[in-house]
């Protein structure tokens, strides 16, 4: 469940890093004058442009990063009972969700970990790791495969690329805005010919800084997604199954630090969980303990045994 939203902003900084650079080499070569734009109105033009290019570019290929970046194997002909299931599982749930089926696909981490991606409800990925298959309950996958069906239900890529979208527009604009006030204080005195060395600077500078401030925005909003798509997979397999599997992912996450150290963890920090594309795991309990009660599990039985692919 963590890796939807890194694979894409990732994705999305680099695309967008690309933009920058190649927009900075043409108004550097000249191919671009600036004094060419005319005002703000064509600057915030070519920055919609630039910003939206990226954040659906990376939407587009987002199945084919996520499949290259985690080596995912897409499950064509299941070859054992496990990916029978999982593939049976997957269907029932995107029947019932109203999406057409997405490709169901297993990648090697010894870590519990899910995801959803792709560019449209009915041309999605849902992929899980083989450390989520040996250290859960089949009942407690079916949850984590229930909660990822329902991002690409809500159609959470599509809105995020959105907002990925405005906030990229925003980044590259505002950046080239203030660059041009200092590179105007800077050069005060002197005949133009083009952007100075102060403009590049204060850009590059803007761009981090703001893309930072953009960053933390996704994040918020990708958590409140979190707490959505776990309504979701306790609405497709009972919410007893889905504060297990909640549960389970918690006690994954204790373990990979001491105690003594549990204190000086990255995820413990306030700075750091504004950058946490996830709420806290006891946040989420809480919120699905508090919800009414949502329909029955599809299949199988609570407490059945561990499995593996």
């Amino acid at each position: 469940m963590l890796k939807r939203i890194s694979l894409f902003v990732l994705t999305n900084l680099a695309v967008v890093l690309l933009v920058s650079v190649v927009s900075k080499v043409l108004f550097a070569t000249g191919v671009i004058d600036p004094a060419m734009l005319g005002g703000y109105g064509p600057l915030l033009v070519i920055s919609a442009l630039m910003g939206f290019g990226g954040s659906i570019f990376s939407l587009l290929i987002s199945k084919w990063v996520a499949k290259w970046t985690t080596g995912a194997k897409v499950i064509e002909t299941p070859r054992n009972a496990t990916e029978a299931w999982l593939l049976e599982t997957v269907r029932q749930q995107a029947q019932r969700a109203g999406i057409g089926m997405p490709e169901v696909a297993v990648f090697d981490s010894p870590e519990p970990n899910a995801f959803a991606t792709g560019p449209t409800k009915n041309n999605a990925l849902v992929a899980v790791s083989t450390g989520l298959l040996n250290r859960m309950e089949r009942s407690e996958v079916e949850a984590v495969l229930g909660h990822e069906v329902s991002h690409v239900a809500n159609g959470d890529m599509v809105t995020l690329t959105l907002i990925q979208g405005v906030l990229n527009t925003f980044v590259f604009f505002l950046a080239r805005v203030i660059g041009g006030i200092v590179d105007s204080v800077l050069r005060r005195d002197e005949e133009r010919s083009g952007p100075g060395i102060g403009y590049w600077v204060t850009v590059i500078a803007c761009e981090i800084g703001l893309g930072l401030l953009a960053s933390i925005i996704v994040m918020w909003f990708s958590r409140y997604r979190e707490y959505r798509a776990d309504a979701g997979g306790a609405a497709l397999a009972g919410r007893d199954r889905m504060i297990s599997a909640l549960r389970r992912l918690g006690s994954a996450e204790e373990s990979e630090l001491p105690k003594s150290l549990a204190a000086f963890g990255i995820r413990g920090g306030r700075i750091m969980s504004l950058l946490s594309s996830h709420p806290p795991i006891a946040e989420r309990i809480q919120r699905l303990q508090q919800a009414p009660a949502e329909a029955r599990p599809l299949s199988g039985a609570p407490g059945s045994p561990r499995w593996s692919a």
